[in-house]
């Protein structure tokens, strides 16, 4: 059994195990009530781990996960001079168009669309880019938004589960697993095609028949011009292209032995270089200077901290020691610890923030790994993703792209509610889990 750190080697002589939990417990209590910004909170915890003598320097600085920093930064750079194209409002009329404007067409396209993009970028960046074009259909059509966002915010985390750049939490088990795009697609990937299944099943018998629009209403966006989206066809090439390359790369990685950090970065950097160049030295700096502006440092400096509060927590012995718990409770049965991860992770996913769990979750699991062969061991680590990634769904606040979607309907004047979004979302979540719990079971019991 494993037992915490009790020695006293930490300022005024207290018990590490003591210190560690109550700067974990005070950090994200603090982040719970949003009333404090959470990078901020986040990196207050990493340094009272490190000057309360929790951690040494060096072990906070060894806590940061690179390669996850390294490839949201890098995608957030890459998207960020692929929004300028305007291909995403693009697709967003094109498809809209393609369906004659019916509302239920809209709904089932946007819902595609997002979870394609959710996929292939990330889920954050697909709901910032696609709302503001979402929110402007359902006014045209004279429809109430609030189901549009609603299938938006579901599409975005069931697209988002089945990649490791689709959701923040799958390229955090990537990097600490050592799995990659591949592993993402081939093990969470037809999981996610389920859900999003039952998902269109739930969006048309709850909206799908009675969604109705006048012609007049209809002919207006009929009559927009998509290809008016299109703002820079050059860079569309461009951005389009370093795009597939990264993707190119993130799918031949192990053959390769470059991390995925390593290729967003570099093309990252390609299509800086790309976008820059003719330009005079003082335009290429304010260029660049103005992409950087838009990376969100406050999700990235959350993820600084928050790896240094769960190292904190990890040293002294605690979630070793819930690692053990759960094998005790689940007799070390592999698909009982399987599903108990899955179910305590899409729970615990719909009441907080799906990101922070994810990182105190990827010790415990990595403790539980030697209890089982590598096969079984990795099975833990897609029921994590599915449960923490689909368990976003169960609550506003259960991921980031789901407030952000909320940002936008409440400036729109359709904000969506907590309790109306937890009685339609939580069950719907429950399904979906319960589905993946099916898939787990099929393919590897």
């Amino acid at each position: 059994m494993s037992t915490v750190m009790l020695t006293s080697d930490v300022l005024w002589g207290w018990r590490p195990a003591v210190v560690s939990m109550g700067v974990f417990a005070l950090t994200y209590g603090c982040i719970l009530t949003e009333k404090f910004n959470r990078a901020v909170v986040a990196l207050l915890g990493a340094g009272l781990m490190v000057m309360m003598g929790v951690l040494h320097q060096t072990e906070a600085f060894a806590a940061l996960d690179l390669n996850t920093i390294g490839l949201l930064t890098g995608m957030m750079v890459i998207v960020s001079i692929m929004q300028e194209t305007g291909v995403f409002q693009y697709m967003a009329i094109w498809s809209a168009q393609r369906v004659q404007a019916d509302p239920w067409g809209v709904m089932l396209m946007q819902a595609v669309i997002t979870a394609l993009f959710s996929a292939l970028l990330d889920n954050v960046t697909t709901v910032l880019l696609i709302t503001p074009i979402v929110l402007l259909l359902a006014r045209e059509l004279q429809q109430n938004a609030t189901p549009y966002l609603l299938s938006m915010i579901f599409a975005s985390n069931i697209g988002g589960a089945a990649t490791l750049i689709g959701d923040p939490p799958n390229i955090m088990i990537g990097s600490a697993a050592r799995l990659g795009f591949n592993d993402f697609l081939w093990h969470v990937g037809p999981a996610a095609l389920l859900v999003f299944a039952l998902l269109l099943l739930v969006l048309y018998g709850l909206w799908g028949r009675k969604l109705h629009a006048s012609p007049a209403a209809r002919a207006t966006v009929m009559a927009m011009d998509a290809r008016a989206a299109i703002c820079d066809v050059r860079l569309l090439k461009q951005s389009s292209a370093v795009l597939g390359l990264v993707m190119l790369g993130f799918a031949l990685a192990g053959s390769l032995h470059l991390e995925p950090a390593t290729l967003a970065m570099f093309g990252a950097a390609l299509l800086l270089l790309l976008r820059t160049h003719g330009l005079s030295s003082e335009s290429q700096s304010h260029y660049v200077d103005r992409v950087f502006g838009q990376v969100e440092w406050v999700t990235i400096f959350f993820f600084i901290g928050l790896f240094v509060v769960v190292a904190g927590v990890e040293k002294t012995g605690w979630l070793s020691l819930l690692a053990h718990e759960i094998l005790a409770l689940t007799a070390g049965d592999p698909l009982a610890s399987t599903m108990a991860i899955l179910w305590v992770s899409a729970i615990a996913s719909a009441l907080v923030d799906n990101i922070p769990f994810v990182a105190t979750m990827i010790p415990v699991v990595q403790d539980m790994l030697p209890s089982l062969d590598a096969q079984q061991g990795t099975t833990l680590w897609w029921a994590l993703s599915l449960g923490a990634c689909l368990g976003g769904n169960g609550s506003l606040m259960g991921a980031s792209a789901n407030l952000v979607v909320a940002g936008f309907a409440e400036r729109a004047g359709q904000p969506l509610r907590f309790v109306p979004f937890l009685l339609l979302a939580f069950p719907l979540m429950l399904a979906s889990i319960a589905v993946s719990a099916g898939y787990l079971w099929w393919r590897y019991f």
